[in-house]
């Protein structure tokens, strides 16, 4: 039989460990613990001699006090600091939780990120969030959003259903940029049960000229078991890695397909994904096991 004071002594030390765990998934792990995930892979059919630096940011979701303008501008410091040839936004730069003391304007978050610099550029591609908190954009069902339009305006391309060439030692290489594929938010009134995506992928590749090797930035990663092994490459966020993610598996991951894409690198059939954990959250102001990241990705 327990005693009443070793009861007491177990709940006392449970309870002083929940607060103690709940503090650290709040407090710590979102806003002191974020790092670099390194990746170094040599894609199938990957040019001989044509090494590439990819440096990723993901999921920042704005806001304060854990995602303020000043943090982001940190963060592009950081990002230039790891001397990548080509930096990448994956999309979701609006706050995606209303557990905040205070929004972040689209023209403050991505004038903290036009700090950003890399030799071949930096490009973006637009996430849910972007279109889910724009009244205007879900009004009208069509874009260019209001974080499209900030990004544009500090100088950094949008690309939706678009490709750029770039060219390295004398190798071209194409990064592709797909829409966004939960765009439009359900609404009965307009005959939407479900949520609708303008992500064309066909339409997309077929504007790549050539063989030259594809990255492709898909703010989801459900869309990957449709991409072709064209693709050298393809880039997500999204899922956060589930927030709270222990021994390799997220209880919740916001994808159809659940933990098969919930993060890090996957490989099928000889195609390569990189699904980034993110550097906010969304929902829940809670990170366990699952630290922010920025990605380092050398391809060659």
């Amino acid at each position: 039989m327990i005693t009443r004071r070793a009861f007491l002594r177990l709940v006392g030390g449970s309870a002083f460990a929940m607060v103690s765990l709940s503090a650290y998934a709040v407090g710590i792990e979102p806003m002191l613990l974020t790092h670099v995930k390194r990746y170094t892979l040599t894609p199938p059919h990957w040019p001989a001699g044509l090494k590439l630096r990819v440096v990723a940011l993901a999921d920042i979701h704005s806001c304060r006090p854990w995602m303020t303008p000043e943090r982001i501008a940190a963060l592009a410091e950081e990002a230039n600091a790891l001397q990548p040839d080509l930096i990448v936004l994956l999309g979701d730069y609006t706050a995606g939780t209303k557990l905040v003391t205070g929004r972040v304007r689209v023209e403050e978050w991505a004038e903290a990120l036009s700090g950003l610099k890399a030799p071949l550029g930096v490009l973006s591609i637009l996430g849910n969030h972007d279109w889910w908190t724009d009244f205007f954009a879900q009004r009208a069902e069509a874009g260019p959003t209001q974080s499209r339009k900030a990004l544009e305006h500090v100088g950094i391309p949008v690309l939706e259903n678009d490709v750029v060439r770039v060219e390295k030692d004398g190798h071209g290489l194409w990064i592709a940029g797909l829409a966004d594929q939960l765009a439009l938010l359900p609404n009965k009134a307009k005959g939407r049960d479900s949520f609708q995506g303008f992500d064309d992928l066909p339409g997309t590749l077929a504007k790549i000229q050539g063989s030259e090797p594809i990255i492709l930035l898909a703010h989801e990663p459900d869309i990957f078991p449709k991409v072709p092994s064209r693709v050298s490459l393809t880039l997500s966020g999204h899922t956060h890695g589930g927030q709270v993610r222990l021994f390799g598996y997220s209880p919740v991951v916001p994808s159809d397909y659940g933990n098969r894409f919930a993060y890090g690198h996957v490989v099928e059939n000889d195609r390569n994904l990189i699904v980034s954990g993110g550097l906010g959250f969304s929902i829940l102001p809670v990170r366990l096991g699952v630290r922010p990241e920025m990605l380092q990705i050398d391809l060659g």
